[in-house]
């Protein structure tokens, strides 16, 4: 029984040792390209912070957006300050290769984003 104990507690060692290095080479090659994701996500920097307010009182982080909009990424982990005030032709153009004209219209006509949408087009606008 000692044999079989100490077997298996090696081969647990092995396994979690394998899921460390594993999980550094998924941190520094980022082979996914997901650590600019994260990055933003947790970037203090000053310009991030900034926000504007409006005539209501209300912190308006991004004038682009509605406030459902800008309620919808905060819950999602995203800091609307983030994100571009404008969007130049070639974002528009790149958005619509990543979601289709018809979902781009209908987001510029109001509807919120999902945290798929935002996903896929975070490289259209870093």
């Amino acid at each position: 029984m000692k044999k079989f104990l100490n077997i298996f507690f090696v081969i647990l060692g092995i396994i979690f040792f394998i899921q460390i290095i594993v999980l550094a080479y998924l941190w520094f090659a980022d082979p996914f390209g997901v650590r600019p994701f994260i990055d933003m996500l947790t970037a203090d920097t000053p310009a991030a912070m900034e926000s504007v307010t409006s005539t209501s009182g209300v912190v308006d982080k991004n004038p682009a957006l509605s406030s459902q909009q800008e309620a919808a990424l905060e819950s999602i982990g995203v800091n609307p300050a983030n994100l571009p005030t404008t969007i130049t032709p070639e974002m528009e153009t790149c958005f619509a290769k990543k979601l289709g004209t018809t979902r781009v219209a209908e987001i510029k006509a109001g509807d919120t984003p999902t945290a798929a949408e935002v996903f896929t087009t975070r490289e259209c606008y870093q």
